[in-house]
């Protein structure tokens, strides 16, 4: 597949697929996934809605930020840069938009902090905007299925029904991830930890965790199936030969398909578009038809 220039994205045409009938599926790509031994799911925005709207945290702190060095420039000017960088490495590890962030406090003449020290300050007003969901969920307030994409846990207990492995890898820190995922139920599906980012980020990215769970588990190519909403793990995903499901979901109502994901995603390399797991039935029933049955 030819490498994507993320940062000029937006004018590249993608592909139209076919509907599976009567259904929102979108069929981008032939795909069977017959031969898959192990599933991989992103988390937050492919399962989890804990996290939603945290763009309208980032972007605002950073845009606050560049402001306060005083260069004259205006702030929609400024606000459109910052949004760009954010959407362009949106599905990496934060930590590289907050790398990103300080290099732009750099070139205005300013002296950034470290983009660790950037990454906690944004943590702090997204756990401002996210703490009453947490607790909500916690007390028992606010039902699993209100902060999972629809049909999530349905679509779990009917891929583990199949004797498929299932792992979690996410772009969060990882305590925070685990600590979500035991939440929102979905731990017990999961083998092993939940994958997530680290401090020592050089360490860890969604292409190395793929790379463990293939060497441990001895998957060979076509026996990975992957649901993801960003770019970076369906492009991971890919890499390794897997069929790769794009939820292109118009968070935080999750009905339909966003078509800002869309393209993104088909880019990256999606085989199929989904809006949410409503039609998992169909879908997998079309992931997994044996060439005679497939439609």
């Amino acid at each position: 597949m030819t490498e994507i220039d993320w940062a000029n994205w937006a004018a590249t045409d993608v592909p139209d697929g076919t509907r599976l009938p009567e259904t929102q599926i979108e069929l981008v790509r032939p795909a069977n996934a017959c031969s898959a031994r192990a599933v991989l799911f992103d988390f937050d925005g492919t399962l989890s809605l804990i996290r939603s709207g945290w763009v309208d945290v980032m972007v605002p702190m950073m845009v606050e930020l560049l402001m306060a060095l005083d260069t004259g420039e205006d702030e929609a000017d400024i606000e459109h840069i910052v949004r760009q960088f954010v959407e362009r490495l949106t599905g990496k590890q934060t930590i590289y938009q907050m790398i990103e962030f300080a290099s732009q406090v750099a070139r205005r003449g300013g002296t950034p902090l470290e983009p660790l020290a950037y990454k906690h300050m944004y943590l702090d007003r997204l756990w401002e905007r996210i703490k009453d969901r947490v607790e909500g969920l916690k007390q028992g307030r606010i039902a699993r299925e209100e902060m999972l994409v629809p049909g999530s846990l349905a679509l779990l207990d009917a891929l583990k029904a199949r004797g498929l492995k299932i792992f979690l890898a996410s772009g969060t820190d990882e305590k925070f991830a685990a600590a979500e995922a035991e939440l929102l139920g979905v731990t017990p599906y999961v083998e092993g930890k939940v994958y997530g980012a680290i401090d020592d980020y050089k360490n860890y990215s969604k292409r190395m965790v793929i790379q463990r769970i293939v060497a441990e588990n001895d998957i060979r190519d076509a026996q990975l199936l992957g649901f993801g909403d960003g770019y970076v793990e369906i492009e991971d995903v890919k890499a390794a030969h897997g069929v790769a499901v794009g939820v292109a979901t118009d968070e935080p109502s999750c009905q339909d398909i966003d078509a800002w994901k869309r393209k993104r995603l088909i880019l990256a390399g999606a085989d199929v578009i989904i809006p949410n797991y409503l039609e998992h039935e169909a879908l997998l029933a079309h992931l997994f038809a044996t060439p005679a049955t497939a439609g």
